[in-house]
């Protein structure tokens, strides 16, 4: 066995024994001067566009809530399919008293991309694998114009690696830190291949469905039954998945092998990985140029999305071939 391979067999092992027992870390009372240098290393890594994320401080916002409504029996393609019916409801109660017989998905969330999102009590008070990953993940989102399908999978993917990168600097590969963010980005990697999973499921059995297969009890137990070992598997409240959860995952989760392709074949360099896609984002077709294409003409329909999806993963792909 090489020196080399050796050393890095023995620091694997203590890795993961020190992963078992050590806790992950909060952020730290000094958050403004650890912001600061993730700032910095975004630079590094070609974050080169201003932006106004976290620049305010809300603590009375502890998070931005969200709610939705989507048929029991049809799947929305991504959190822009119009088949959701997105609402303005504060509490979960006020959510569900819109839903009717449809799905219903509330939640809260600690940030949101391109409003100049600011740092909420919960980001503070949470732990520091998170508020790193928010921190990367929102401001990944101001670097690009990218169809949001395809950009949150891929400031995911940023934001995963980049966290890892950071912390490797900043507390060392055995740091209590960097072992923790490891872990928060190698098990977030896990699951969005899980969720991709659980949604070809879905889609399957509600295409069954509609070509009359099964009937409509025989198609809700078993959605049940797929819902719940998805939120076994995500680490989600019992009851709690539906098709907008799902299909809000699957936003994040469908481009990501692809952005993964990517990172590897630029040797898993963030600077050129984040170059690369700048390169794409200059290369896509225009909107109009897609509309008139295609004759389409409304930009909100899930056909544009999901062609204007398709057509950066068709300049993606003969990118990567003509490297």
């Amino acid at each position: 066995m090489a020196l080399s391979t050796l050393i890095a067999a023995v620091f694997g092992g203590c890795a993961r024994i020190q992963e078992l027992i050590l806790p992950t870390p909060n952020v730290p009372s000094e958050w403004n001067a650890l912001l600061a240098e993730v700032r910095a290393f975004e630079r590094r890594i070609g974050f080169n566009k201003e932006t106004e994320n976290f620049k305010a401080v809300y603590q009375e916002q502890g998070s931005y809530a969200m709610c939705g409504y989507a048929p029991r029996l049809q799947l929305p393609y991504s959190y822009q399919d119009p088949l959701i019916r997105w609402a303005d409801a504060q509490t979960e109660a006020e959510c569900r008293a819109g839903a009717g017989s449809d799905d219903m998905y509330f939640t809260t969330v600690e940030a949101i991309g391109e409003i100049g999102t600011a740092v909420t009590s919960s980001m503070l008070e949470g732990k520091l694998d998170r508020f790193l990953y928010l921190v990367i993940h929102e401001d990944c989102h101001d670097q690009f114009d990218l169809p949001y399908g395809v950009e949150e999978a891929l400031c995911n993917l940023i934001g995963y690696k980049g966290m890892a990168a950071f912390t490797t600097q900043k507390y060392g590969a055995l740091g209590r830190e960097h072992l923790a963010i490891r872990r928060y980005a190698g098990k977030q990697t896990e699951l969005t291949r899980a969720v991709v999973d659980y949604y070809q499921q879905v889609e399957q059995l509600y295409t069954r469905h509609a070509r009359k297969e099964i009937t409509v009890d025989a198609a809700l137990q078993a959605r049940a039954r797929i819902f719940a070992n998805a939120e076994r598997t995500l680490g989600w409240h019992k009851s709690a998945m539906n098709n907008v959860g799902l299909a809000n995952e699957m936003t994040y989760s469908r481009h990501y092998p692809l952005a993964e392709r990517v990172y590897v074949a630029m040797d898993s360099d963030l600077a050129r990985t984040v170059a690369f896609f700048k390169e794409v984002d200059k290369r896509k077709p225009t909107p109009a140029a897609l509309k008139k294409q295609l004759r389409i003409t409304d930009e909100k329909s899930v056909a544009f999305v999901r062609a204007q999806e398709a057509a950066i993963v068709r300049t993606i792909e003969s990118m990567l071939v003509s490297r």
